[in-house]
């Protein structure tokens, strides 16, 4: 019976409202009392039984909720015979727990349109080679699956045929589509707008990016911050103070009508409701923009950031060490840069792959009596001749000659943070290249927006060599830079800076990275990065986006600012109803029961705001906006 009654609220929301027009309309229209009180009576009764179900359930597990408190006044109110008051606080009470719920509902919209974009099903190739669509449960790592236009993208996975551009707004935030070729990663929830791929599936399931958002997310929005649980707490003590305080006013007064309205006016359901609110539409505008955090205690703290420590590799730059500058010597370039790259086919060196993704295509010569220097490079011997490939101290073992040319180049990369490849043939210095990775583009923007949003100190940590990441804070404007760091080095900095007082977030991406990101007050770790960075770190900026660090760092300040905005407005709601009670003679259970329910929806309101947010274009944008348009000018 209770369940069927509960189950039926919004029914009898509906019908409480009928049956008071009915009256109000017997009372003013007709001047027919009968009308007016079973009208309101009826109401009355109606409105009351899912308030005191809910109210009965809340004192078997020892709560004295709000319900408790507006069913002891409506009972009160029709014991008196004020049927008419009666009626509307129940109806009040009734519609607006019916528009709380709608309004919260559209707050967690962000969840339920993640779960809506889940892919259902995929083609997956049989044994005959052909294409049959099944459930994307039965997908398993290692599957052959056939992408086509319009399609959701079923699973993690990299493509192995065709090319197709792909809306990743599910993952990343970024609306525009991104281009797919061989060898290019897809993600599951990701759709194909056109093209056709076949994909092989990676990671399936719960294991998909897509899976872990969804999972992520979902424990977020149900976790709860410092300012919740004490609210939590101090409402367990608040509502049964105001009970008190009703009991005490009639003892002392007499006056019944008063104490009851106490009960209406005191109830604190803007408190109760309005932080809640706020967590759940901010943890829900960052996943839509690409943004994942955990729980609503990172919002917090988050927020108080005032220290940003960055690991180089990968966070600041893109992690792809690139050919930055050559310089050549002598005859034969071309047939250097053959041997170059013939010999650094040999190698699995990341320098190596940077030097045969900046030389392309060659033609390929027999390589032989290949020996790899530890520290140093590889000597081989190609077309009968004597290849040495690698950094100065080679050079000067395999007794290369460096003219004043040479020597003035090696300085000049040097000083721009390059790592030196030479090529020498037969003794013959013929190829310098200097290769560095580049630094992230637009990140230099990003770190002004840090900035301007209250971050002071902006810290780089690598373990790259003191002028390379003197260089990198140099371009980028940083406040420290520091070189030759182990992981033991980097979370020692961090624990110095935290001792400071300074509240500190470290952003990073590989394993190297976990132990600053699980010390630092805030870990933000890169989505491309480790698993085991991602699951130490409270922040995921989906596909290593760095412009979506601003975004979450303004929209946690917004958040955080929106919840105590919500406290002010539920206390300030309360003390002026109870002030207008005792100081003034309109003030009566309706008409408080109408304010205290409108402060709810007001609180929820202005948390919904946080769905809308977008960091403004700051001052430093605009400022370079204009520079270059005066510049294409």
């Amino acid at each position: 019976m209770q369940r069927m009654i509960l189950s039926k609220k919004n029914q009898i929301t509906f019908l409480s409202g009928i049956l008071i027009a009915i009256g109000l309309f017997g009372h003013f229209v007709l001047h027919n009392s009968l009308v007016f009180n079973t009208a309101f009576i009826t109401a009355s009764i109606l409105g009351l039984a899912p308030i005191a179900i809910q109210s009965y359930q809340a004192l078997k597990v020892k709560v004295v909720s709000i319900d408790v408190l507006v069913t002891i006044a409506v009972i009160g109110a029709f014991l008196i015979q004020n049927f008419e008051e009666s009626a509307i606080v129940t109806f009040l009470f009734l519609f607006g727990a019916y528009l709380e719920q709608r309004t919260l509902n559209q707050t967690r919209s962000a969840i339920k349109e993640l779960v809506e974009m889940a892919p259902e099903s995929a083609f997956i190739q049989t044994e005959t080679g052909e294409f049959e669509e099944v459930d994307v449960d039965e997908v398993d790592e290692g599957d052959i699956l056939l992408v086509r236009t319009g399609a959701k993208v079923p699973v993690d996975g990299t493509v192995l045929t065709g090319e197709a551009y792909i809306n990743e707004a599910s993952i990343t935030g970024e609306s525009l589509p991104v281009t797919k070729v061989v060898g290019s990663e897809v993600f599951a929830g990701s759709i194909l707008e056109n093209g056709t791929i076949q994909i092989r599936a990676d990671k399936v399931g719960e294991d998909t990016t897509f899976g872990k958002i969804i999972e992520l997310v979902e424990e977020a929005q149900d976790s709860k911050s410092e300012a919740e649980r004490f609210i939590d707490h101090f409402s367990k003590y608040y509502t049964p103070a105001v009970l008190i305080l009703a009991i005490v006013v009639w003892l002392f007064s007499r006056d019944i009508e008063l104490a009851i309205t106490i009960l209406v006016l005191g109830c604190p359901g803007a408190l109760v409701i309005g932080v809640p609110v706020s967590n759940v539409a901010g943890i829900g505008n960052g996943a839509r923009n690409g943004v994942l955090l955990k729980g609503s205690e990172v919002i917090n703290d988050f927020s108080n950031v005032d220290t940003i420590v960055f690991d180089k590799t990968g966070t600041l730059t893109v992690g792809n060490p690139e050919v930055a500058e050559t310089a050549f010597y002598g005859n034969n370039t071309d047939e250097a840069l053959r041997y170059l790259a013939n010999v650094e086919r040999e190698s699995d060196h990341p320098l190596a792959k940077a030097v045969l993704a900046n030389i392309g295509t060659f033609k390929t010569v027999p390589v032989e009596n290949t020996d790899v220097i530890k520290g140093g490079g590889i000597i081989a011997q190609v077309n009968g001749q004597r290849v040495s490939v690698g950094n100065v101290a080679l050079m000067k073992k395999e007794q290369v000659k460096l003219d004043e040319k040479a020597r003035k180049d090696i300085e000049e990369f040097e000083k721009n943070g390059n790592s030196l490849v030479l090529t020498a043939v037969d003794g013959e210095l013929k190829v310098l290249m200097g290769i560095r990775d580049q630094v992230r583009p637009g990140v230099k923007k990003d770190l002004q927006k840090l900035k301007n949003l209250g971050v002071k100190n902006l810290v780089v940590l690598s373990g790259d060599n003191q002028g390379t990441v003197d260089l990198v804070a140099k371009e980028l404007g940083l406040s420290e830079a520091h070189g030759h760091m182990l992981p033991e080095d980097k979370s020692a900095h961090i624990a110095k800076l935290q001792k400071e007082g300074q509240i500190v977030a470290f952003v990073g991406d590989g394993v190297n990275d976990s132990p600053s990101l699980a010390l630092a007050d805030i870990g933000i770790a890169m989505g491309s990065g480790t698993d085991v960075a991602i699951e130490t770190s409270d922040v995921v900026l989906m596909n290593s986006d760095f412009s979506r660090l601003p975004h979450a760092l303004g929209l946690t300040k917004v958040t955080a600012r929106n919840m105590k905005q919500n406290i002010l407005i539920a206390v300030g709601v309360v003390l002026i109803l109870l002030a207008s009670l005792l100081f003034s003679e309109w003030m009566n259970m309706s008409i408080g029961m109408l304010v205290h329910e409108a402060s709810i929806l007001v609180v929820i309101f202005n948390g919904m705001r946080l769905l809308k947010y977008r960091l403004k274009e700051d001052k430093y944008e605009m400022k370079t906006s204009i520079k270059e348009m005066d510049v294409a000018k």
